[in-house]
């Protein structure tokens, strides 16, 4: 594989320079200030992502209010203690996008923070401790013990709350194939998102950059070249 320093130098040029390049990277991820964020974030977080899925994200940033209202500033104890009513009518509440099964995937992730809480002290804890460089381990994790919480939505459900992630987007996995890497153009089985991962700690240990930034570098580095305010629209920064 290519030293990452070319594929950076790429990606640089594309975008107007090293500075503007730097800006689109964000600030530096940090896995252990996820300790401190309180489960009603957490809960708050992975019902956004779930509900952004499939669906323009502005509209949901914009009812994102009227979500934290309907759904009782999502405090997963709250919730649990919710008769069935409860969760019946927020079905034709127009606070709030009125999907039947993503309304239910809260009251089963309120059960799923909940539980992991009480089991790691919060859930930012558990996420806080979970290894940074094993990233499959914890999105199939999400995957298998939440709900509707695998493949991408998982990987974005992490980098919105802060944890040091990679997003395996068309763009990043062209940029990898690119480099050299044996996968699938669209990367979904154990085996490749093994090299991915091992292609990605690699690279970290090469530059000292976080996951996050390497990540955002080799899908800026390939394909259409959006100019920086899109993208930054796009991050929701």
């Amino acid at each position: 594989m290519p030293s990452f320093k070319k594929i950076k130098e790429r990606a640089a040029k594309r975008k107007g320079g090293e500075a503007v390049l730097d800006r689109l990277l964000g600030s530096k991820p940090d896995n252990a200030a996820l300790a401190k964020v309180p489960d009603d974030r957490i809960l708050s977080t992975m019902a956004e992502r779930i509900f952004s899925a499939g669906f323009v994200w502005r509209v949901i940033q914009q009812k994102w209010p009227g979500f934290e209202e309907a759904f009782l500033g999502f405090e997963p104890r709250t919730l649990l203690f919710q008769p069935e009513d409860f969760w019946h009518e927020l079905s034709s509440d127009k606070r709030i996008v009125r999907n039947g099964q993503k309304i239910m995937s809260v009251r089963e992730n309120a059960a799923f923070v909940d539980r992991v809480s009480k089991e790691h002290g919060s859930f930012g804890k558990f996420l806080a401790a979970w290894p940074a460089d094993d990233q499959i381990g914890l999105t199939a994790y999400l995957g298998k013990h939440g709900s509707r919480l695998g493949g991408a939505t998982g990987q974005y459900l992490l980098r919105w709350l802060g944890w040091d992630t990679y997003i395996v987007s068309r763009d990043m996995a062209a940029a990898l194939r690119d480099a050299g890497l044996d996968i699938a153009e669209a990367p979904t089985s154990k085996k490749d998102l093994k090299k991915v991962q091992d292609q990605i700690n690699a690279w970290v240990k090469e530059t000292g950059l976080p996951r996050m930034h390497i990540s955002r570098i080799l899908s800026m580095s390939i394909g259409e070249n959006n100019p920086p305010e899109v993208l930054q629209a796009y991050m929701g920064e």
